[in-house]
């Protein structure tokens, strides 16, 4: 199993869910949250006054898949969540050793 983690800009969230549930993602936690890469945060003008924003709105994605659906699932996200411009985000992907449904404690991929 694959804990894949994502940071994506936010008003792409829906495109990325339909396209996650496209090919048969059955659920993901999201958050809101608030962060910098390269681009280093950035400034803006509120009310005559410019400010640096120094920490971007984000959205974090938490998906629990099975091993064959993982690259997958990494393709459909980077897709559908790319602008081409800086601070798109990014996907991270990790070992997963253990899964529970706590509800009929169910074990491994059958919990998910």
């Amino acid at each position: 199993m694959k804990y894949i983690i994502a940071a994506i800009k936010p008003f792409k969230l829906e495109e990325v869910r339909e396209a996650l549930t496209a090919i048969g993602v059955r659920g993901m936690m999201v958050t809101e949250i608030k962060g910098f890469g390269a681009q280093s945060g950035h400034t803006e003008i509120y009310r005559g006054a410019e400010y640096a924003v120094n920490f971007v709105p984000k959205v974090k994605l938490e998906l629990a898949v099975s091993d064959a659906m993982a690259e997958q699932v990494v393709e459909a996200l980077s897709k559908s969540a790319r602008t081409g411009k800086i601070g798109d985000g990014k996907v991270f992907v990790l070992d997963l050793e253990a899964a529970t449904r706590v509800r009929t404690g169910e074990a491994g991929e059958d919990a998910l």
